[in-house]
């Protein structure tokens, strides 16, 4: 497997959707080759970080209005 290989199916490889033999080859790229590591790690910190931007509280007055929106 290339870098490029590796850095094509490395959504599907966090989200543990490889088929085996690809999971296999992914693995074996990884353990050899320090800067997909270091890719991957990058990559799986981005994930992270944009996950908790994303989460944004609703204030409550807002929750209320939506709420009694939806039920009118």
């Amino acid at each position: 497997m290339t870098c490029r290989e590796a850095i094509d199916v490395l959504d599907d490889y966090l989200e543990s959707s490889l088929s085996p033999e690809v999971l296999e080859k992914i693995e074996a790229h990884l353990r050899a080759c320090a800067p997909c590591r270091a890719y991957l790690a990058t990559y799986e910190r981005t994930a992270q970080l944009a996950a908790k931007v994303n989460r944004v509280e609703m204030p409550p007055e807002v929750k209320r209005r939506l709420r009694d929106f939806l039920r009118s």
